[in-house]
């Protein structure tokens, strides 16, 4: 066979492709062979039918908590981090990034524990603080926020550490931002902040239009306390003038980062997220969150188009991380794919204050695919017909079949 596996008859959308139409998609050696109008089904090992349903790269989820092993109690390093594969691939998504949980001072115990055993593709962010996000106390320590050092560890974990993180800090200085910035010039990366606590002396405005460099992110951009709406309900013209520099939004919605009040305007007149991602962890999860597709439909709901949705889960981010194999579905990159199905009904999405916005659609992911491998199939479309496998299909780990003697029969 040409192919080990195909996908025929579903919506394949591709944004960094330009791809926005009905095609067949052919995997082989765990790379993407070939995305066609049409290939024969006798070319393909498998064929899986995916009538009906929208076909992506697999989704990337660039804002998430998964240093799950300390043990500490209520810290996102600690109890309410996730292990990654129990939450990436039913939901469509091949890659995630830890959003600065450990720092210098245990990211290594964090890779060991987490992102060398974990089937899902992981990259991280660093904190500038050297213990992470073992509660917020250790993150206002400046003396521990440390740009060598965390340079340093950045620079030997190069293959998954793709910035440098700063969250939750009060104090009213600028120091855990340009500490941070200062890592970041040493290890050649981007920072990400995580504002924390809104202080007068240093505003949301002037961080993202003067501190924060070309290429450097600030994440829960839909918080409440962030300024986005004038006097007659148009956008602040600095949100516009920070994308002119550079600067770029991430959603990472959480459990209490994310307000319709500020996102419903913003989507509405064309200030669409850089990137959308979910902030996981077991608040968010279990709460309005839920999971990376759900906060991809209520971002459909608010009227964004599912191109730039996807584009911002997959492309986007991909180029972000600099791992150009990642987030396509060209010939030879890797074959990552989730396959979306766009519900219709009555829907309902309630944000990290309780408000409730109504809708009609809903995405939901029936497969996902990885390395060329299927790790998740909802619906069961890479299964056979067990009528068609004979009486002896399963049988394994055993010398042979024992029957029961002829008196045990009946």
């Amino acid at each position: 066979m040409k192919y080990e596996l195909l996908l025929k008859g579903g919506h394949v959308i591709d944004p960094q492709n330009s791809i926005d139409e009905p095609m067949d998609v052919a995997i082989s050696d765990g790379k993407i062979a070939a995305v066609k109008k049409e290939i024969k089904g006798d070319q393909a090992h498998r064929v899986l039918d995916v009538k009906g349903l929208y076909v992506t790269p697999g989704l990337i989820d660039l804002h998430t908590h998964l240093y799950a092993t300390p043990g500490n109690r209520d810290a996102w390093a600690g109890d309410n981090s996730v292990f990654p594969d129990g939450f990436s691939f039913r939901t469509g998504v091949t890659t995630m990034v830890d959003a600065g949980s450990s720092g210098w001072r245990n990211f290594e115990d964090f890779r060991y524990r987490v992102i060398d055993r974990a089937q899902t593709r992981v990259f991280a962010m660093i904190n500038i603080t050297g213990l992470g996000m073992i509660t917020d106390i250790p993150e206002q320590n400046v003396y521990d926020m440390d740009p060598e050092l965390t340079a340093e560890m950045a620079k030997k974990h190069s293959d998954v550490i793709v910035a440098v993180k700063t969250a939750h800090y009060f104090g009213p200085e600028w120091v855990s931002i340009e500490r941070a910035i200062a890592a970041g010039e040493l290890a050649d990366l981007p920072i990400v902040v995580d504002v924390g606590y809104f202080r007068r002396e240093r505003p949301y405005y002037e961080m993202v239009t003067s501190k924060l460099r070309p290429g450097d992110m600030a994440t829960h951009m839909f918080r409440a306390p962030i300024p986005f709406l004038g006097p007659e309900g148009r956008l602040l013209n600095y949100l516009h003038l920070a994308r002119q520099r550079g600067v770029l939004f991430d959603v990472g919605h959480g459990g209490g980062s994310f307000v319709f009040r500020n996102a419903v305007p913003s989507v509405e007149q064309g200030f669409y997220p850089d990137t959308i991602s979910s902030d996981l962890h077991t608040d968010s999860s279990n709460g309005s969150m839920m999971d990376l597709p759900t906060v991809m439909s209520k971002f459909l709901a608010m009227g964004m188009p599912l191109w730039e949705i996807i584009k911002t889960t997959t492309s986007t981010p991909a180029k972000l991380l600099k791992h150009p194999e990642l987030g396509h579905l060209g010939e030879g990159a890797v074959a990552d794919l989730a396959v979306l199905n766009l519900l219709q009904g009555n829907f309902a999405y309630y944000d990290a204050e309780h408000g409730r916005l109504e809708a009609s659609q809903r995405l939901f992911n029936e497969l996902t695919i990885k390395d060329g491998t299927i790790v998740w199939d909802w619906n069961a479309r890479g299964a056979v017909d067990y009528r068609k496998l004979g009486e002896t299909y399963g049988v394994r780990d055993c010398d042979e079949v024992v029957f029961p003697t002829e008196e045990h029969l009946l």
